[in-house]
């Protein structure tokens, strides 16, 4: 028998939301589907100005934590519908819309949970507290599901960093019983889970990942990113801002440890910047501060193997490098493992959704530094069927 959840994930990228439908009866994910919504640019604009103090912020994120939901819908919905359709092989007759809406139906009632990540706009663990906007009630009441979210929130009370949360999950799909495996997942910040056999797995945010080298692109071509990593590999590593980019404490500081855009962020990086830069060397730096930030905790695991996802698979000269500085241990994409690089965090919120359904302890002190054990998440219930004449 199936048991399937929906793992949505919007990361430090700010891009657009992840989704995955899942079975989970087995040892191994069943990934059903995977599709993804873009950010709307207004959102993401929010989103950003989120990041900093402001005026009326309680209201500005309440309004986006709304409209999250809707999106996060959006992909649920398109989730469920290509499920169906899928049974029906492109059948458009009369007689196939109609079981596609009862195939529909079917697939909905069979989903136990989503787990749903929600987006941050603020981390600050040492301080109590992280952030991540989401308005469950509502994406419960626009799907007709039960929603996990505010993963984060026990381990922090526990206090823990909240993050990273994805090793419990990786040590639970991708542990081997006898080669020691490094786990590289490379969204807006860079994180390692570090497996071991028979271990309880290791890990810690390495620092950043695709953010910074987003934001000045974005700053300076226009585009979001920079496909396929083309504009830094035009560039010349300049090693005195590479210096003083890695001279930051955090990455000296013993895990546990997360981070994000609260500290790296493009006013980290300009103040930085004591002398005039030419863009695409600067480029070129910051890939190279993400692939050495990496390498750092990697190396100190001594890894058999290491497997990339996240959307820093999809950086073909990021890829190279990290292929460079951890040789001669082979450096891969999940795919290798039987899991899509695009899709594994929001297969992982499905897992986690899972955990807490079940009543399972989804951190891992080891990795965030939390006194113990915590169910994580919180339940919204799916809303109550009513009968006709109700």
């Amino acid at each position: 028998m199936r048991e399937l959840y929906i793992g949505l994930m919007s990361g430090t990228s700010l891009d657009g939301v992840d989704g995955a439908l899942v079975d989970l009866a087995g040892e191994h994910p069943q990934t059903i589907g995977f599709t993804s919504a873009p950010m709307p640019v207004n959102l993401r604009r929010d989103l950003l100005a989120l990041q900093h103090s402001g005026p009326d912020e309680l209201a500005r994120a309440a309004i986006c934590a709304n409209q999250i939901a809707t999106i996060y819908a959006q992909v649920v919905n398109r989730l469920i519908e290509d499920a169906a359709q899928s049974l029906l092989n492109g059948d458009t007759s009369d007689e196939s819309r109609s079981s596609f809406q009862r195939e529909s139906a079917a697939v909905r009632q069979q989903i136990r949970a989503i787990g749903a990540h929600g987006q941050t706009i603020r981390h600050q663990p040492e301080s109590g507290y992280t952030l991540q906007l989401l308005n469950g009630s509502l994406l419960s009441e626009l799907t007709g599901l039960a929603v996990v979210c505010d993963f984060r929130g026990a381990d922090v009370a526990a206090g823990g960093q909240g993050a990273p949360l994805v090793p419990a999950f990786h040590q639970a799909v991708f542990s081997h019983d006898s080669r020691r495996r490094a786990i590289i997942n490379i969204g807006g910040i860079a994180n390692l889970s570090l497996l071991a056999p028979g271990a309880t797995a290791l890990g810690c945010d390495s620092g950043p990942g695709n953010a910074l080298m987003d934001a000045w692109h974005e700053m300076h071509r226009g585009g979001p990113f920079d496909p396929d990593g083309t504009w830094a590999a035009s560039g010349t590593v300049d090693q005195t801002l590479l210096d003083r980019l890695a001279s930051e404490p955090y990455f000296s500081k013993p895990a546990p440890k997360s981070t994000g855009r609260d500290l790296f962020n493009l006013e980290w990086l300009q103040a930085a910047l004591h002398e005039p830069v030419v863009p695409e060397d600067v480029q070129a730096t910051l890939l190279e501060l993400t692939a050495q930030s990496i390498q750092a905790v990697a190396a100190s695991f001594r890894a058999d193997e290491a497997y990339v996802c996240g959307g820093g698979a999809r950086n073909a000269r990021l890829m190279q490098r990290l292929r460079e500085l951890l040789a001669p241990v082979p450096v891969t994409m999940t795919e290798g493992l039987g899991m899509d690089p695009q899709s594994v965090e929001a297969v992982a919120f499905a897992w986690l959704a899972k955990c807490r359904i079940n009543k399972n302890a989804g951190n891992l002190p080891a990795v965030t530094g939390a006194s113990g054990p915590r169910i994580l998440g919180a339940l919204y219930e799916a809303p109550i069927e009513q009968s006709d004449g109700e």
